[in-house]
């Protein structure tokens, strides 16, 4: 039994323990057979995989999340001063940036986390290069140093 799918399996019985509320045997064995069902259905689909179920990032996640967090508060500071000034401040920029991350799931976590960013929002996403729309060419700058990447890049560590 692969790794992913036993990590599925305790994410479906933690999930309908703490959403059923009910602990008798009639509904505990409701509860195994239902999760059996989808376990088995998943597996069938071969939707279980390290896409689906990254654990490889499980104990690199929590940094990132840590200074993506930063930064989201930093975007939100620039995003409200911009506003307060008024429209002289805010100056619309689109850009291509080349990337070099080495799979799909770091190119989506990238592309997330710019969007998740306030002032920044991801239009298209390719093999070697990211489209992103700014609200100012300095949010662009930001990313063109590089270090949201870097950090993406070194999860797969």
């Amino acid at each position: 039994m692969k790794i992913q799918t036993f990590s599925l399996g305790i994410l479906l019985v933690i999930f309908w323990l703490l959403n059923s509320g009910h602990y008798t045997p009639m509904i505990l064995s409701l509860g195994a057979v239902s999760i059996a069902l989808v376990i088995m259905i998943a597996r069938r689909m071969k939707v279980v995989d390290d896409e689906s179920q990254p654990l490889h990032l499980a104990a690199s996640i929590p940094a990132y999340y840590l200074w993506l967090l930063k930064e989201l508060v930093l975007s939100n500071v620039d995003v409200v001063t911009r506003i307060w000034r008024g429209a002289g401040s805010i100056s619309p920029a689109m850009a291509t940036i080349r990337i070099n991350q080495t799979n799909d799931m770091n190119r989506v976590i990238y592309a997330n986390s710019i969007t998740l960013t306030p002032g920044t929002v991801t239009t298209e996403v390719s093999r070697d290069s990211i489209t992103v729309h700014a609200l100012s060419s300095s949010s662009i700058d930001a990313l063109n140093t590089g270090e949201m990447e870097a950090r993406i890049r070194r999860l797969d560590r």
